[in-house]
Protein backbone atom coordinates (compact mmCIF):
# COMPACT_ATOMS: atom_id res chain seq x y z
CA UNK A 1 0.00 0.00 0.00
CA UNK A 2 2.29 2.67 -1.35
CA UNK A 3 0.36 5.66 -0.04
CA UNK A 4 -0.55 4.48 3.47
CA UNK A 5 2.42 5.99 5.28
CA UNK A 6 3.27 9.15 7.15
CA UNK A 7 4.90 11.66 4.85
CA UNK A 8 6.92 14.73 5.76
CA UNK A 9 5.18 17.82 4.41
CA UNK A 10 3.92 21.18 5.49
CA UNK A 11 1.55 20.69 8.40
CA UNK A 12 -1.83 22.04 7.28
CA UNK A 13 -2.74 23.07 10.80
CA UNK A 14 0.24 25.41 10.79
CA UNK A 15 -0.48 27.22 7.56
CA UNK A 16 0.42 30.80 8.57
CA UNK A 17 -3.01 32.32 8.08
CA UNK A 18 -2.92 34.18 11.38
CA UNK A 19 0.72 34.33 12.42
CA UNK A 20 0.64 38.09 12.30
CA UNK A 21 -2.99 38.58 13.24
CA UNK A 22 -3.85 42.21 13.86
CA UNK A 23 -6.87 44.31 14.66
CA UNK A 24 -7.35 44.80 10.92
CA UNK A 25 -7.45 41.02 10.32
CA UNK A 26 -10.08 40.61 13.04
CA UNK A 27 -12.09 43.55 11.72
CA UNK A 28 -11.94 42.21 8.17
CA UNK A 29 -13.08 38.75 9.25
CA UNK A 30 -16.18 39.98 11.14
CA UNK A 31 -17.32 42.28 8.35
CA UNK A 32 -18.58 39.83 5.79
CA UNK A 33 -21.35 39.27 3.31
CA UNK A 34 -23.90 39.01 6.13
CA UNK A 35 -24.48 42.77 6.08
CA UNK A 36 -25.86 42.38 2.53
CA UNK A 37 -28.13 39.51 3.63
CA UNK A 38 -29.44 40.18 7.15
CA UNK A 39 -31.02 43.70 6.95
CA UNK A 40 -34.16 42.32 5.34
CA UNK A 41 -34.57 39.59 7.95
CA UNK A 42 -33.88 41.94 10.87
CA UNK A 43 -36.47 44.47 9.64
CA UNK A 44 -39.02 41.75 8.92
CA UNK A 45 -38.88 40.38 12.47
CA UNK A 46 -38.33 43.71 14.26
CA UNK A 47 -41.35 45.26 12.57
CA UNK A 48 -40.04 48.84 12.42
CA UNK A 49 -37.01 50.80 11.27
CA UNK A 50 -36.22 52.14 14.73
CA UNK A 51 -36.32 48.78 16.46
CA UNK A 52 -34.21 47.16 13.71
CA UNK A 53 -31.48 49.78 14.26
CA UNK A 54 -31.60 49.11 18.01
CA UNK A 55 -31.17 45.38 17.28
CA UNK A 56 -28.07 46.13 15.18
CA UNK A 57 -26.49 48.22 17.95
CA UNK A 58 -27.36 45.78 20.74
CA UNK A 59 -26.16 42.87 18.63
CA UNK A 60 -22.71 44.45 18.53
CA UNK A 61 -22.79 44.90 22.31
CA UNK A 62 -23.66 41.24 22.86
CA UNK A 63 -20.78 40.22 20.59
CA UNK A 64 -18.44 42.39 22.69
CA UNK A 65 -19.51 40.58 25.89
CA UNK A 66 -18.98 37.20 24.28
CA UNK A 67 -15.62 38.24 22.85
CA UNK A 68 -14.29 39.27 26.25
CA UNK A 69 -15.24 35.85 27.65
CA UNK A 70 -13.52 34.16 24.72
CA UNK A 71 -10.42 36.29 25.30
CA UNK A 72 -10.11 34.84 28.81
CA UNK A 73 -10.60 31.31 27.50
CA UNK A 74 -8.12 31.91 24.68
CA UNK A 75 -5.22 32.72 27.01
CA UNK A 76 -6.27 30.28 29.77
CA UNK A 77 -6.52 27.35 27.34
CA UNK A 78 -4.00 28.40 24.65
CA UNK A 79 -5.10 25.91 22.00
CA UNK A 80 -6.18 26.61 18.45
CA UNK A 81 -9.65 25.38 17.53
CA UNK A 82 -11.86 27.87 19.38
CA UNK A 83 -15.10 26.54 20.90
CA UNK A 84 -14.28 22.95 20.02
CA UNK A 85 -10.96 22.96 21.89
CA UNK A 86 -12.32 24.77 24.98
CA UNK A 87 -15.45 22.63 25.35
CA UNK A 88 -13.46 19.42 24.87
CA UNK A 89 -10.95 20.53 27.50
CA UNK A 90 -13.61 21.60 30.03
CA UNK A 91 -16.53 19.20 29.54
CA UNK A 92 -14.85 16.23 27.87
CA UNK A 93 -15.00 14.45 24.54
CA UNK A 94 -18.77 14.01 24.14
CA UNK A 95 -19.69 17.69 24.40
CA UNK A 96 -16.73 18.67 22.23
CA UNK A 97 -17.76 16.10 19.64
CA UNK A 98 -21.36 17.37 19.58
CA UNK A 99 -20.12 20.89 18.95
CA UNK A 100 -17.80 19.64 16.19
CA UNK A 101 -20.60 17.49 14.73
CA UNK A 102 -23.02 20.43 14.57
CA UNK A 103 -20.35 22.70 13.08
CA UNK A 104 -19.44 20.23 10.34
CA UNK A 105 -23.04 19.25 9.50
CA UNK A 106 -24.91 22.50 10.19
CA UNK A 107 -23.04 25.71 10.93
CA UNK A 108 -20.41 25.85 8.21
CA UNK A 109 -22.36 24.18 5.36
CA UNK A 110 -25.45 26.29 6.08
CA UNK A 111 -23.41 29.50 6.26
CA UNK A 112 -21.73 28.58 2.98
CA UNK A 113 -25.12 27.86 1.42
CA UNK A 114 -26.53 31.23 2.52
CA UNK A 115 -23.52 33.16 1.18
CA UNK A 116 -23.55 31.18 -2.10
CA UNK A 117 -27.27 31.92 -2.57
CA UNK A 118 -26.60 35.60 -1.89
CA UNK A 119 -23.82 35.57 -4.49
CA UNK A 120 -26.12 34.07 -7.12
CA UNK A 121 -28.99 36.46 -6.24
CA UNK A 122 -26.77 39.52 -6.61
CA UNK A 123 -25.31 38.27 -9.89
CA UNK A 124 -28.69 37.35 -11.37
CA UNK A 125 -30.86 40.19 -9.99
CA UNK A 126 -29.79 42.75 -12.66
CA UNK A 127 -30.90 40.23 -15.32
CA UNK A 128 -34.35 39.84 -13.72
CA UNK A 129 -35.16 43.41 -12.68
CA UNK A 130 -38.94 42.98 -12.63
CA UNK A 131 -39.06 39.62 -10.86
CA UNK A 132 -37.09 37.27 -8.63
CA UNK A 133 -34.39 35.13 -10.26
CA UNK A 134 -35.64 31.56 -10.97
CA UNK A 135 -35.14 29.05 -8.15
CA UNK A 136 -33.18 26.62 -10.31
CA UNK A 137 -30.93 29.37 -11.71
CA UNK A 138 -29.91 30.63 -8.27
CA UNK A 139 -29.19 27.12 -6.99
CA UNK A 140 -27.26 26.17 -10.11
CA UNK A 141 -25.05 29.26 -10.02
CA UNK A 142 -24.47 28.84 -6.27
CA UNK A 143 -23.45 25.21 -6.83
CA UNK A 144 -21.04 26.15 -9.61
CA UNK A 145 -19.47 28.78 -7.34
CA UNK A 146 -19.04 26.26 -4.49
CA UNK A 147 -17.51 23.67 -6.82
CA UNK A 148 -15.10 26.14 -8.38
CA UNK A 149 -13.83 27.47 -5.04
CA UNK A 150 -13.53 23.93 -3.67
CA UNK A 151 -11.31 23.15 -6.66
CA UNK A 152 -9.23 26.26 -5.97
CA UNK A 153 -8.77 25.34 -2.30
CA UNK A 154 -7.88 21.77 -3.26
CA UNK A 155 -5.31 23.00 -5.78
CA UNK A 156 -3.36 25.56 -3.77
CA UNK A 157 -3.39 27.22 -0.35
CA UNK A 158 -1.67 30.22 -1.95
CA UNK A 159 -4.44 30.65 -4.52
CA UNK A 160 -7.08 30.47 -1.79
CA UNK A 161 -5.40 33.11 0.38
CA UNK A 162 -4.82 35.41 -2.62
CA UNK A 163 -8.49 35.19 -3.60
CA UNK A 164 -9.39 36.11 -0.03
CA UNK A 165 -7.12 39.17 -0.08
CA UNK A 166 -8.25 40.39 -3.51
CA UNK A 167 -11.98 39.92 -3.01
CA UNK A 168 -11.95 41.64 0.38
CA UNK A 169 -11.59 44.87 -1.60
CA UNK A 170 -15.04 44.32 -3.12
CA UNK A 171 -16.59 44.06 0.33
CA UNK A 172 -14.98 47.25 1.61
CA UNK A 173 -15.78 49.12 -1.61
CA UNK A 174 -19.46 48.20 -1.45
CA UNK A 175 -19.83 49.22 2.21
CA UNK A 176 -17.94 52.48 1.76
CA UNK A 177 -20.03 53.37 -1.28
CA UNK A 178 -23.33 52.61 0.51
CA UNK A 179 -22.40 54.63 3.62
CA UNK A 180 -21.06 57.66 1.71
CA UNK A 181 -24.03 57.81 -0.67
CA UNK A 182 -26.44 57.34 2.24
CA UNK A 183 -24.87 60.15 4.26
CA UNK A 184 -25.10 62.43 1.21
CA UNK A 185 -28.79 61.59 0.96
CA UNK A 186 -29.33 62.43 4.63
CA UNK A 187 -27.50 65.74 4.23
CA UNK A 188 -29.91 66.55 1.41
CA UNK A 189 -32.85 65.96 3.74
CA UNK A 190 -33.90 62.50 2.56
CA UNK A 191 -34.45 60.77 5.87
CA UNK A 192 -38.22 60.48 6.24
CA UNK A 193 -38.08 56.81 7.26
CA UNK A 194 -35.58 57.69 10.00
CA UNK A 195 -37.71 60.31 11.75
CA UNK A 196 -38.64 58.98 15.24
CA UNK A 197 -42.36 59.46 14.60
CA UNK A 198 -42.10 57.23 11.52
CA UNK A 199 -39.26 54.91 12.50
CA UNK A 200 -41.21 53.35 15.37
CA UNK A 201 -44.44 52.76 13.50
CA UNK A 202 -45.24 49.05 13.76
CA UNK A 203 -47.50 47.21 11.35
CA UNK A 204 -48.35 44.97 14.32
CA UNK A 205 -47.27 44.85 17.96
CA UNK A 206 -43.82 43.22 18.20
CA UNK A 207 -43.52 40.05 20.27
CA UNK A 208 -40.50 38.96 22.28
CA UNK A 209 -40.19 35.93 20.01
CA UNK A 210 -40.00 38.05 16.86
CA UNK A 211 -37.40 40.33 18.45
CA UNK A 212 -35.37 37.22 19.35
CA UNK A 213 -35.50 36.13 15.71
CA UNK A 214 -34.38 39.62 14.66
CA UNK A 215 -31.31 39.18 16.90
CA UNK A 216 -30.63 35.80 15.27
CA UNK A 217 -30.72 37.46 11.85
CA UNK A 218 -28.32 40.19 12.99
CA UNK A 219 -26.00 37.67 14.63
CA UNK A 220 -25.39 36.09 11.23
CA UNK A 221 -23.78 39.33 10.07
CA UNK A 222 -21.67 39.55 13.24
CA UNK A 223 -20.49 35.93 13.04
CA UNK A 224 -16.71 35.76 12.99
CA UNK A 225 -16.11 37.66 16.23
CA UNK A 226 -14.54 34.50 17.71
CA UNK A 227 -12.18 34.00 14.74
CA UNK A 228 -8.90 34.65 16.58
CA UNK A 229 -9.69 31.93 19.10
CA UNK A 230 -9.44 29.37 16.31
CA UNK A 231 -5.76 30.23 15.86
CA UNK A 232 -4.73 31.33 19.38
CA UNK A 233 -1.44 29.43 19.17
CA UNK A 234 -0.45 31.49 16.13
CA UNK A 235 -1.42 34.93 17.46
CA UNK A 236 1.52 37.08 18.53
CA UNK A 237 1.20 38.14 22.21
CA UNK A 238 -2.43 36.98 22.67
CA UNK A 239 -2.64 38.52 26.16
CA UNK A 240 -2.23 41.95 24.59
CA UNK A 241 -3.65 41.50 21.09
CA UNK A 242 -6.87 39.60 21.85
CA UNK A 243 -8.37 42.36 24.06
CA UNK A 244 -7.05 45.05 21.71
CA UNK A 245 -8.77 43.40 18.74
CA UNK A 246 -12.02 43.20 20.67
CA UNK A 247 -12.06 46.75 22.06
CA UNK A 248 -11.28 48.34 18.70
CA UNK A 249 -12.84 46.06 16.11
CA UNK A 250 -16.30 45.25 17.48
CA UNK A 251 -17.34 48.89 18.14
CA UNK A 252 -16.03 49.76 14.67
CA UNK A 253 -17.98 46.91 13.04
CA UNK A 254 -21.12 47.90 14.96
CA UNK A 255 -20.75 51.48 13.72
CA UNK A 256 -20.28 50.34 10.10
CA UNK A 257 -23.30 48.02 10.21
CA UNK A 258 -25.52 50.65 11.79
CA UNK A 259 -24.45 53.31 9.27
CA UNK A 260 -25.05 50.87 6.41
CA UNK A 261 -28.62 50.26 7.56
CA UNK A 262 -29.20 53.98 8.07
CA UNK A 263 -27.97 54.49 4.50
CA UNK A 264 -30.45 51.91 3.21
CA UNK A 265 -33.34 53.70 4.90
CA UNK A 266 -32.21 57.08 3.54
CA UNK A 267 -33.35 56.03 0.07
CA UNK A 268 -35.68 53.06 0.60
CA UNK A 269 -38.93 52.71 2.46
CA UNK A 270 -39.32 49.68 4.76
CA UNK A 271 -41.71 48.18 2.22
CA UNK A 272 -39.18 48.53 -0.60
CA UNK A 273 -36.44 46.92 1.49
CA UNK A 274 -38.66 43.98 2.44
CA UNK A 275 -39.69 43.50 -1.21
CA UNK A 276 -36.09 43.45 -2.44
CA UNK A 277 -34.26 40.18 -2.95
CA UNK A 278 -30.92 42.02 -3.19
CA UNK A 279 -31.02 45.10 -0.97
CA UNK A 280 -27.73 46.63 -2.10
CA UNK A 281 -28.71 46.25 -5.78
CA UNK A 282 -32.02 48.05 -5.17
CA UNK A 283 -30.12 50.75 -3.28
CA UNK A 284 -27.72 51.19 -6.22
CA UNK A 285 -30.50 51.31 -8.79
CA UNK A 286 -32.24 54.13 -6.89
CA UNK A 287 -29.20 56.31 -6.24
CA UNK A 288 -26.27 55.48 -8.53
CA UNK A 289 -27.96 55.82 -11.90
CA UNK A 290 -25.67 54.72 -14.74
CA UNK A 291 -23.14 53.48 -12.18
CA UNK A 292 -25.61 51.16 -10.48
CA UNK A 293 -23.71 48.17 -11.94
CA UNK A 294 -20.94 48.85 -9.39
CA UNK A 295 -23.08 47.62 -6.50
CA UNK A 296 -23.94 44.06 -7.65
CA UNK A 297 -20.35 43.55 -8.79
CA UNK A 298 -18.96 44.73 -5.45
CA UNK A 299 -21.34 42.55 -3.43
CA UNK A 300 -20.70 39.56 -5.70
CA UNK A 301 -16.96 40.00 -5.12
CA UNK A 302 -17.58 40.21 -1.38
CA UNK A 303 -19.70 37.07 -1.21
CA UNK A 304 -17.33 35.19 -3.52
CA UNK A 305 -14.48 35.95 -1.12
CA UNK A 306 -16.70 35.02 1.85
CA UNK A 307 -17.40 31.57 0.39
CA UNK A 308 -13.68 31.04 -0.12
CA UNK A 309 -12.88 32.06 3.47
CA UNK A 310 -15.52 29.80 5.02
CA UNK A 311 -14.39 26.84 2.89
CA UNK A 312 -10.86 27.33 4.16
CA UNK A 313 -11.96 27.65 7.80
CA UNK A 314 -14.44 24.76 7.76
CA UNK A 315 -11.93 22.39 6.21
CA UNK A 316 -9.45 23.43 8.91
CA UNK A 317 -11.98 22.50 11.62
CA UNK A 318 -12.63 19.11 9.98
CA UNK A 319 -8.89 18.58 9.85
CA UNK A 320 -8.46 19.41 13.56
CA UNK A 321 -11.35 17.15 14.60
CA UNK A 322 -10.00 14.24 12.55
CA UNK A 323 -6.53 14.74 14.01
CA UNK A 324 -8.04 14.41 17.52
CA UNK A 325 -9.81 11.19 16.54
CA UNK A 326 -13.33 12.65 16.53
CA UNK A 327 -13.74 12.32 12.75
CA UNK A 328 -12.43 9.72 10.26
CA UNK A 329 -8.66 9.95 9.89
CA UNK A 330 -9.01 10.37 6.14
CA UNK A 331 -10.16 13.95 6.87
CA UNK A 332 -6.82 14.63 8.60
CA UNK A 333 -4.85 13.94 5.43
CA UNK A 334 -3.44 16.47 2.97
CA UNK A 335 -2.41 16.29 -0.68
CA UNK A 336 1.09 14.92 -1.14
CA UNK A 337 2.26 17.87 -3.27
CA UNK A 338 -0.20 20.74 -2.75
CA UNK A 339 -0.51 20.31 1.05
CA UNK A 340 -4.27 20.95 0.88
CA UNK A 341 -6.89 18.99 2.91
CA UNK A 342 -8.77 17.59 -0.08
CA UNK A 343 -10.96 15.03 1.79
CA UNK A 344 -12.10 17.67 4.33
CA UNK A 345 -12.85 20.14 1.53
CA UNK A 346 -14.89 17.55 -0.37
CA UNK A 347 -16.97 16.80 2.74
CA UNK A 348 -17.68 20.51 3.28
CA UNK A 349 -18.54 20.99 -0.40
CA UNK A 350 -20.94 18.02 -0.48
CA UNK A 351 -22.75 19.06 2.72
CA UNK A 352 -23.15 22.61 1.39
CA UNK A 353 -24.63 21.51 -1.93
CA UNK A 354 -27.16 19.31 -0.13
CA UNK A 355 -28.25 22.20 2.13
CA UNK A 356 -28.56 24.54 -0.88
CA UNK A 357 -31.69 22.65 -1.90
CA UNK A 358 -33.40 22.64 1.52
CA UNK A 359 -34.82 26.12 2.21
CA UNK A 360 -34.75 29.83 1.54
CA UNK A 361 -32.06 32.22 2.74
CA UNK A 362 -33.75 33.67 5.83
CA UNK A 363 -34.89 30.32 7.23
CA UNK A 364 -31.37 29.02 6.79
CA UNK A 365 -30.04 32.05 8.70
CA UNK A 366 -32.36 31.33 11.64
CA UNK A 367 -31.27 27.71 11.45
CA UNK A 368 -27.52 28.38 11.60
CA UNK A 369 -27.71 31.33 14.02
CA UNK A 370 -29.63 29.25 16.57
CA UNK A 371 -26.92 26.56 16.53
CA UNK A 372 -24.21 29.23 16.63
CA UNK A 373 -25.70 30.82 19.74
CA UNK A 374 -26.14 27.40 21.31
CA UNK A 375 -22.41 26.68 20.92
CA UNK A 376 -21.46 30.16 22.18
CA UNK A 377 -23.56 29.69 25.32
CA UNK A 378 -22.14 26.24 26.10
CA UNK A 379 -18.60 27.60 25.69
CA UNK A 380 -19.18 30.58 27.99
CA UNK A 381 -20.92 28.31 30.52
CA UNK A 382 -17.64 26.38 30.40
CA UNK A 383 -15.84 29.55 31.50
CA UNK A 384 -17.97 29.71 34.68
CA UNK A 385 -17.53 25.98 35.28
CA UNK A 386 -13.75 26.33 34.93
CA UNK A 387 -13.74 29.26 37.38
CA UNK A 388 -15.47 27.05 39.97
CA UNK A 389 -13.57 23.82 39.43
CA UNK A 390 -10.09 25.29 38.92
CA UNK A 391 -10.04 28.65 40.71
CA UNK A 392 -6.23 28.70 41.00
CA UNK A 393 -5.60 28.21 37.28
CA UNK A 394 -3.41 30.93 35.77
CA UNK A 395 -5.59 33.42 33.91
CA UNK A 396 -3.61 36.20 32.16
CA UNK A 397 -6.98 37.78 31.29
CA UNK A 398 -9.79 37.59 33.84
CA UNK A 399 -13.13 39.24 33.08
CA UNK A 400 -15.67 40.37 35.67
CA UNK A 401 -18.16 37.62 36.50
CA UNK A 402 -21.05 39.90 35.50
CA UNK A 403 -19.94 39.69 31.85
CA UNK A 404 -20.43 35.92 31.31
CA UNK A 405 -23.53 35.91 33.54
CA UNK A 406 -25.11 38.77 31.55
CA UNK A 407 -24.30 37.01 28.28
CA UNK A 408 -25.82 33.73 29.47
CA UNK A 409 -29.02 35.45 30.66
CA UNK A 410 -29.43 37.05 27.23
CA UNK A 411 -28.50 33.73 25.60
CA UNK A 412 -31.16 31.78 27.52
CA UNK A 413 -33.90 34.33 26.72
CA UNK A 414 -32.90 34.53 23.05
CA UNK A 415 -32.79 30.78 22.46
CA UNK A 416 -35.95 30.13 24.48
CA UNK A 417 -38.11 32.60 22.57
CA UNK A 418 -36.49 31.68 19.22
CA UNK A 419 -37.39 28.05 19.81
CA UNK A 420 -40.93 29.11 20.74
CA UNK A 421 -41.32 31.26 17.60
CA UNK A 422 -39.65 28.87 15.13
CA UNK A 423 -39.97 25.42 16.72
CA UNK A 424 -39.45 23.50 13.49
CA UNK A 425 -36.39 25.40 12.23
CA UNK A 426 -34.64 25.64 15.61
CA UNK A 427 -35.78 22.23 16.84
CA UNK A 428 -34.44 20.53 13.72
CA UNK A 429 -31.01 21.97 14.45
CA UNK A 430 -31.08 20.56 17.99
CA UNK A 431 -32.18 17.14 16.71
CA UNK A 432 -29.32 17.02 14.22
CA UNK A 433 -26.89 18.00 16.97
CA UNK A 434 -28.19 15.25 19.28
CA UNK A 435 -27.79 12.62 16.56
CA UNK A 436 -24.09 12.98 17.32
CA UNK A 437 -24.55 11.20 20.70
CA UNK A 438 -24.88 7.65 19.30
CA UNK A 439 -22.28 8.46 16.63
CA UNK A 440 -19.82 9.43 19.36
CA UNK A 441 -20.32 6.30 21.44
CA UNK A 442 -20.16 3.98 18.43
CA UNK A 443 -17.47 5.72 16.41
CA UNK A 444 -15.21 7.25 19.07
CA UNK A 445 -15.87 5.77 22.52
CA UNK A 446 -16.27 2.12 21.48
CA UNK A 447 -12.69 0.89 21.15
CA UNK A 448 -13.19 -2.90 20.90
CA UNK A 449 -15.04 -2.99 17.61
CA UNK A 450 -15.23 -6.19 15.54
CA UNK A 451 -12.23 -6.71 13.27
CA UNK A 452 -14.33 -6.48 10.11
CA UNK A 453 -15.21 -2.86 10.97
CA UNK A 454 -11.51 -1.99 11.22
CA UNK A 455 -10.91 -3.69 7.87
CA UNK A 456 -13.75 -1.79 6.18
CA UNK A 457 -12.56 1.55 7.56
CA UNK A 458 -8.98 0.78 6.56
CA UNK A 459 -10.05 -0.14 3.05
CA UNK A 460 -12.16 3.03 2.69
CA UNK A 461 -9.28 5.12 4.03
CA UNK A 462 -6.86 3.46 1.61
CA UNK A 463 -9.17 4.02 -1.37
CA UNK A 464 -9.68 7.61 -0.33
CA UNK A 465 -5.93 8.13 -0.15
CA UNK A 466 -5.49 6.75 -3.66
CA UNK A 467 -8.31 8.83 -5.13
CA UNK A 468 -7.31 12.11 -3.43
CA UNK A 469 -3.53 11.42 -3.40
CA UNK A 470 -3.31 12.36 0.28
CA UNK A 471 -1.16 11.34 3.26
CA UNK A 472 -0.87 12.18 6.95
CA UNK A 473 1.06 15.43 7.52
CA UNK A 474 4.05 14.95 9.76
CA UNK A 475 6.77 17.34 10.84
CA UNK A 476 9.33 14.61 11.65
CA UNK A 477 10.82 13.32 8.35
CA UNK A 478 12.13 10.18 10.02
CA UNK A 479 8.63 8.80 10.67
CA UNK A 480 7.42 6.44 7.93
CA UNK A 481 5.50 3.85 9.92
CA UNK A 482 2.51 2.15 8.29
CA UNK A 483 -1.07 3.16 8.96
CA UNK A 484 -2.53 0.58 11.34
CA UNK A 485 -6.13 -0.44 11.52
CA UNK A 486 -6.44 0.90 15.04
CA UNK A 487 -5.19 4.34 14.01
CA UNK A 488 -7.67 4.37 11.18
CA UNK A 489 -10.56 4.00 13.58
CA UNK A 490 -9.52 5.64 16.91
Amino acid sequence: KCMCFKQNSKHFNHVPVAQNSTVFDFYGNIIGSGIFISPKGVLEHAGSVGLSLIVWVCGGGICALGSMCYAELGVTIPKSGGDYSYVTEIFGGLVGFLLLWSAVLIMYPTTLAVIALTFSNYVLQPLFQNCLPPFIATRLLATICILFLTWVNCSSVRWATRIQDVFTVGKLLALALIIVVGLVQICRGHYDALRPSVAFEFSEDPSVGQIALAFLQASFAYSGWNFLNYVTEEVVEPRKNLPRAIYISIPLVTLVYTLTNIAYFSSMSPQELLASNAVAVTFGEKLLGMFSWVMPISVALSTFGGINGYLFTSSRLCFSGAREGHLPYLLAMIHLKNCTPIPALLVCCTATIVILCIGDTHNLINYVSFINYLSYGVTIAGLLYLRKKRPNLTRPIKVNMLIPISYLIFWAVLLGFSLYSEPVVCGLGMVIMLTGVPIYFVGVQWKDKPKWIYKVVERVTYRGQKVCYVVFPQEDPSETEPLTASKATD
